[in-house]
């Protein structure tokens, strides 16, 4: 009678669990995916934050901020989503140039808004703005998109990406114009305008590299190559972060026992580099089941973007999920060494306000858009 009795409760909760997570447009799916993942950033950088006890506090405040913008904009129709994206682009540029002119400066750069209670980088905004845009644009004219519907959606990346890359941010640059070729790619470009976009990138590599890379932005490319060249200046972050992660092993040390973490060997542990701090505390094994709790999410977010209605809200949903596995790869192999250091930070994980609450913001406009297509079918 009592296992009947709970059993009986256990689904009560279940049902009235589903309902609530239907009212609020939420898929309880990737919501655990997120939950785990995000707890799991929080259990790390309490670690990574050593006597800054404070700045784990902040992050907790951050996280609750950004799910509470999730859940907000969860509920928002997808027909307003679409209508708001050449405003949400144009704004964003607006921001961007104000930004060049009257930007504040921090750590050499140009890139925060300071507007009296908040302080912000608008290059965020870009990262859902131009996918948005590429997606209204793109919906509404036949795909595979013609060789000039390609041109004109390049035009709409190329601006605000040079714009951010200005500033000078290089990771956030990439990121924006990775979501925005997301997009195209996932419109059905053809292959021969890929391979053309990949010849005419190859061809374009000298001039970027004369022209509009840093002297710092060059030096990390030379770093890459040669990281031993200059160990305490250049090449010191890679040289740390594999060393962090090469001494964790398989089981890594334990959790607030990593050595170059809590001592401060390895630099922008709580923000950039968390990864190494993951891999030497926590070893291979920790950074493996991190890795499988994002490979969840972005499976959950694919397929959720391939139920979608229309053309809109799969280019959309398609490329917030795949640039969510950009950011994993990047940080990843910006750690590791197989990549240059572009400050691109680690999802759910690094300690940061605007692009954690950019991220769910993201995942917000995906529920959204899936949540619409069930009540349609409905």
């Amino acid at each position: 009678m009592y296992e009947e009795l709970s059993a009986s409760r256990t689904r009560r909760t279940m049902t009235a669990t589903a309902r609530l997570l239907r009212a609020l447009h939420l898929d309880g799916m990737l919501l655990s995916g997120l939950a785990l993942v995000g707890f799991f950033g929080l259990f790390v950088l309490y670690s990574a934050a050593g006597d800054n006890i404070g700045l784990w506090f902040s992050q907790v405040a951050r996280f609750g901020i950004g799910v509470t913008v999730m859940i907000a904009i969860a509920r928002v129709p997808d027909h307003f989503i679409r209508m708001v994206a050449p405003i949400a682009y144009v704004l964003g540029l607006v921001l961007l140039v104000i930004v060049a002119i009257a930007g504040d400066v921090g750590k050499g750069a140009q890139r925060w808004l300071d507007i009296g209670i908040l302080r912000f980088q608008p290059s965020e905004i870009m990262k859902l703005a131009v996918p948005m845009m590429c997606a209204w644009y793109l919906h509404q004219r036949p795909l595979p998109p013609s060789l000039w519907n390609v041109v004109a959606v390049l035009a709409m990346i190329l601006v605000p990406v040079l714009l951010i890359a200005e500033q000078p941010d290089l990771g956030t640059a990439l990121l924006v114009a990775a979501a925005g070729i997301l997009v195209v790619v996932l419109g059905g470009l053809p292959w021969t305008y890929i391979v053309g976009c990949v010849v005419i990138a190859g061809a374009a590599v000298p001039l970027v590299w004369s022209m509009l890379l840093h002297d710092y932005q060059r030096q990390r490319v030379l770093t890459l190559l040669d990281p031993q060249s200059d160990a305490l200046g250049a090449g010191y972050h890679i040289i740390q972060s594999q060393i962090a992660i090469g001494s964790g092993g398989w089981f890594g040390k334990g959790w607030m026992n990593g050595s170059q973490a809590q001592l401060e060997f390895l630099p922008e542990r709580s923000t950039d580099f968390i990864f190494a701090v993951i891999g030497e505390e926590l070893g291979l094994l920790g950074l493996l089941a991190l890795l499988v709790g994002y490979m969840f999410v972005i499976g959950r977010a694919l397929y959720m973007a391939t139920q979608c209605r229309d053309a809109y809200a799969r280019l959309l949903s398609g490329s917030i999920a795949l640039t969510f596995f950009v950011y994993v790869f990047v940080n990843a192999g910006m750690v590791t060494g197989l990549l240059p250091v572009v400050g691109v930070p680690l999802p759910l994980v690094s300690y940061g306000g605007t692009s954690l609450v950019t991220l769910m913001a993201g995942f917000g406009m995906l529920m959204s858009l899936y949540s619409s297509r069930k009540l349609v079918s409905s």
